[in-house]
């Protein structure tokens, strides 16, 4: 099984799949949206957790920037009636310490904001996970797995990307904390440009 992959991403696809050459060899990826746009605007090499998804019909390839999001959504499949694509839309709407505190703090409220997830299924989830998830512990980022360059760099990048200027990016992130995941960096940003 793949574990993880080392290469340069040379296409993000709009359905949120990446494109990761390794030595040569395309590996198409299929990761959350925020992770996507992240990696639309990195250039050089980067480290993506993996997991590997074996099918009747075929072998699925889901990564992520972080060790911790990877073990989340590992969590996630173990629940009743939780796919990789239900998990990693999870994974898209909430970071694992949102999804750590939901579930731990019995928020059930807060998982049906999540496409797909109704009040029954989240309430489940709750229960399934809620020994698997540690109250109050945030994950902890792996600086292995980060991309070269401060989490700043790496989101002002990435909003300039999008086509925010480089005034506005680096506004959006002057605030932001070192050491948050890039992707949850991303996304308070991209919260506090909306709202401009």
């Amino acid at each position: 099984m793949i574990g993880s992959l080392r290469g340069s991403v040379t296409e993000v696809e709009t359905s949120g799949n990446v494109l990761l050459d390794v030595h040569g060899v395309g590996y198409r990826i299929q990761t959350t949206a925020a992770t996507a746009l992240l990696l639309s605007g990195l250039h050089g090499e980067v480290l993506m957790q993996i997991h590997t998804h074996v099918r009747e019909d075929a072998i699925v390839l889901y990564g992520f920037l972080e060790a911790a999001e990877r073990r989340a959504f590992e969590t996630l499949l173990g629940a009743h009636g939780v796919g990789p694509s239900l998990a990693l839309g999870i994974l898209g709407a909430l970071t694992v310490d949102d999804l750590a505190a939901a579930i731990s703090s019995d928020d059930a409220d807060r998982l049906t904001t999540v496409p797909g997830v109704g009040k029954k299924t989240a309430q489940r989830l709750v229960l399934e996970l809620k020994d698997r998830f540690i109250a109050g512990t945030p994950s902890t980022p792996s600086r292995q797995a980060q991309p070269v360059g401060g989490v700043r760099d790496e989101v002002a990048t990435a909003l300039e990307g999008l086509g925010f200027s480089k005034i506005e990016s680096a506004e959006a992130v002057e605030l932001l904390d070192e050491t948050l995941s890039v992707e949850a960096a991303l996304r308070i940003a991209l919260k506090q440009l909306a709202v401009r």
